[in-house]
């Protein structure tokens, strides 16, 4: 059986949305994306939704289903942390693939910044921690990745520096995408001097909490974009399960997508990799195999990873900049991985790219799953 396609993608715009629900926001990127793929919503007998920290119900998935006006044959909703977006692609694919459903809605948001106190979200987040040996003794999502941080410099060599330089980068792309959260250019300089959060990690090497949504429709029909592979991984939750830096799962994942899509990793022409924190992102890249270990940052200075180099990524600014809402800013990624296969990425399109990889890890690098996207052929 053919590939399943991606037929539309869309967000909200990204950062202090007063006013607006989490099934609010779903709703508005819901109805942006069955606009542009031109299916009636009667036609979409598969529907996904990503969970909304704002917005806990326990049947989110039938509810945005009656929000929408839909009478979906499936609807499911899914928690995997930020792996939760490209899980729902994965899972929409097989369903398209197995024949289950035809037209498949996928979709996530949530009013983070607005819906919710910042320490309601650092508690609720906290929660991917043990309860019995990590939550109690105020460990957070970011002293989480600040361990990994320190341990993975130590055995690497890369510096405070060398994260930072990634954070300027993002905030690079962001600043030519309109829906961005944060935009104003940064310096090396500025993210060495933002307030420490937890050592090595300052402000600017955090994501934002932000509002926001995203949605995709995967369906049997021809599209512009072909999901063509994905794989999972899962060889822990908590960080004191981890049982070594340099192998978190990633690369599992990675070599079971390439081998599901019939793919070399030299095909890819386009990046969109988590990065719910700097070092999130130098870390997966380096597993993945688009960097040497403790090289990244070499790659990042010669200009690999720009717009203009061979490896463009996260050109939306990522989660360090286009903004964090929960769910849906994990599918930001897969959203401008999308656009840019499709040609859809107006000011910031960069000519001729034909394959993408999207990766995304939930809890602390505990999840992971990479996706393959391809332009479609001419005519497919």
């Amino acid at each position: 059986m053919s590939r399943p396609s991606i037929l539309s993608a869309a967000t909200t715009r990204f950062g202090r949305l007063e006013g607006r629900s989490a099934t609010d926001l779903m709703a508005q990127a819901a109805n942006a994306a069955l606009a542009d793929a031109g299916v009636p919503r009667a036609q979409v007998d598969g529907l996904l939704c990503g969970y909304a920290t704002t917005y806990p119900h326990l049947m989110l998935a039938t509810l945005m289903a009656e929000k929408l006006g839909m009478q979906p044959a499936y609807a499911h909703g899914i928690q995997m942390g930020g792996a939760t977006g490209a899980a729902m692609l994965m899972l929409a694919g097989d369903l398209v693939r197995s024949g289950r459903c035809r037209h498949v809605l996928v979709v996530a948001g949530e009013n983070r910044l607005t819906g919710q106190a910042v320490d309601t979200s650092i508690q609720t987040l906290a929660q991917v921690g043990d309860p019995v040996t990590e939550v109690p003794n105020g460990a957070s999502v970011p002293a989480y990745y600040a361990l990994l941080a320190s341990e993975y410099m130590h055995r690497t060599g890369l510096t405070e520096a060398d994260l930072g330089s990634f954070a300027v980068l993002m905030r690079s792309h962001a600043g030519a995408h309109p829906d961005a959260h944060l935009r104003e250019p940064i310096t090396l300089q500025q993210v060495l001097a933002s307030k420490p959060i937890a050592s090595p990690l300052r402000l600017l090497q955090c994501c934002p909490i932000s509002d926001g949504a995203a949605a995709f429709v995967v369906s049997a029909a021809p599209g512009p974009v072909v999901l063509a592979g994905a794989g999972q991984a899962h060889r822990h939750q908590h960080l004191s399960g981890l049982q070594d830096v340099m192998r978190s799962g990633a690369a599992d994942a990675f070599e079971r997508m390439l081998r599901d899509a019939g793919a070399r990793r030299g095909e890819v022409d386009y990046l969109a990799i988590y990065d719910s924190f700097t070092i999130t992102l130098v870390m997966l890249l380096e597993e993945l195999g688009f960097a040497e270990r403790g090289q990244a940052a070499a790659r990042l200075r010669a200009g690999d990873y720009a717009s203009g180099g061979p490896l463009p990524l996260n050109t939306h600014g990522g989660l360090l900049s286009f903004g964090h809402s929960g769910v849906a800013g994990g599918m930001a990624h897969a959203v401008e991985a999308w656009r840019q296969l499709a040609g859809r990425a107006e000011a910031r399109q960069i000519p001729d790219r034909r394959c993408a990889v999207v990766h995304a890890d939930g809890g602390v690098l505990s999840a992971h799953v990479s996706l393959l996207l391809r332009r479609a052929q001419s005519g497919a």
